[in-house]
Order: structure tokens, then C-alpha cells, then sequence
């Protein structure tokens, strides 16, 4: 199995790259597309298992190299909180990324997302409503952009795709993780999910599909 990995320089990428290699194991390949290799981890870019490819998210020459013979797309791509631009630029890679899925008929993504994005299964909480309310004022950019992006993916056409949701992100250790969706009685009033925990949930779902085209909600008990 080839899996290319977007995000996979910063503290959740990294985290799901290496539990990449621990579960799937011998045979399969990760290609790490990253605009500066020089962040990753020496046992990481020495790691017979994984490519480094480098390039910008709207160099689609670069992507399409990336994109070459892969089985499915995994993407920990998340904002900058304060110091995002504006205009959208994640959600716009996106749009190029799928783009060049399609031309090489990669037809599965798992991408990180965040509370801020909505959906139809999530019922009122109050500690959640409370928290989008105000990233949406205090992070605008960022909000704005992590919105655009479920827009995007959810219109994207994929024949499969997961947007798992977090909300506080945390580095304990504990990969424990319950999946449901906003006000469901099952994720309750939690709203912390260790990073760990995320970069389990996606590599658990290459396997068991239990979250095709759905957009869960991820939190640490």
C-alpha cells in the first residue's frame, strides 16, 4: 500500500506518520509531501518506508509526482489559530489536491477537521457552542478557512472520504478515543482529544471503514 501524507511536519502529522509505520508495517509506503524536510525527524527521513517528496500545496507538478500510484491520502493540514491569512488557502490546496486524486484516480481521503465545522448528526451543546462561538471571533482566518475546507471535501466527489472533527488538541499519551458527534450523549461534555488518539482513529479507519463519507467527532474520555 502507497499513502501520502499531507501536515506530516507538524506535532499531529507526526504523530500520525509514525503510527502509520508502527500498524500498517512491512510493504507499505508513506509518501510525506512537505514544504521544508528539513523539520522532519532524522529516523523519520531515514526510514527505508517513507519518501519525502518536497513542494508548496499549489504546485500541482509537485502533487502529481506525490500522487503517483497511491492508494489513499491522509491529511493532519490544520490552520495557523492567530496568525492564519486570509482568503482561504487551505481550502484552496484542497481543491488541488482532489483535483490531482482524480487525475490519478485516488479516490480515498481521511483529512483532519474541527468542530467549527457542522454537521446535520450534531445536536446543541453548550461548552461547544460556546467554543466555535468563539473561534469564530478570535481566529476568523482560521475559522473561516477550516469551514471552507469541510465545504470542499464534502463537494469534492470522492467516492470515499472521512472528516474526522476534533476540538482542543492535547499530547497526553492515552490513544483512547471516542467518536460520535456533537450533543450525542456519547461524547458528553468532553472536549479535549489527545493528538495521539487522532493519529489512532485515522490509522484504525484505513482498515475498518466504519466512517465512510461521515464527518465524526473525536474526543479523549
Amino acid at each position: 500500500m502507497r499513502i501520502l501524507i499531507f501536515g506530516s511536519t507538524g506535532p499531529t502529522g507526526l504523530l500520525l506518520v509514525r503510527e502509520t509505520l508502527a500498524v500498517q508495517g512491512e510493504g507499505t509506503v508513506l509518501i510525506l509531501y512537505v514544504r521544508s524536510p528539513e523539520k522532519l525527524p532524522e529516523d523519520i527521513k531515514r526510514d527505508s518506508s517513507c519518501i519525502v517528496i518536497q513542494g508548496q500545496l499549489d504546485d500541482e507538478s509537485s502533487l502529481s509526482q506525490a500522487m503517483e500510484g497511491v492508494d489513499l491520502v491522509l491529511s493532519a493540514l490544520g490552520p495557523a489559530q492567530f496568525t492564519h491569512p486570509s482568503g482561504t488557502p487551505l481550502a484552496h490546496a484542497y481543491e488541488q489536491i482532489i483535483a490531482v486524486m482524480k487525475t490519478h484516480q485516488v479516490d480515498r481521503l481521511i483529512a483532519l477537521g474541527t468542530v467549527s465545522i457542522e454537521d446535520e448528526s450534531d445536536r446543541f451543546n453548550l461548552a461547544y457552542y460556546t467554543m466555535v462561538k468563539s473561534v469564530s471571533v478570535s481566529m476568523r482566518n482560521a475559522y473561516k478557512d477550516i469551514r471552507a475546507i469541510g465545504a470542499v471535501i464534502r463537494a469534492s466527489g470522492l467516492e470515499h472520504w472521512t472528516l474526522p472533527r476534533v476540538p482542543v488538541l492535547s499530547n497526553n499519551s492515552s490513544k483512547e478515543v471516542i467518536a460520535g458527534y456533537i450533543g450525542d450523549g456519547k461524547t458528553k461534555n468532553h472536549v479535549v482529544l489527545n493528538r495521539i488518539g487522532f493519529a489512532a482513529f485515522v490509522v484504525g479507519e484505513i482498515t475498518e471503514k466504519q466512517w465512510d463519507k461521515k464527518a465524526p467527532l473525536l474526543v479523549s474520555p
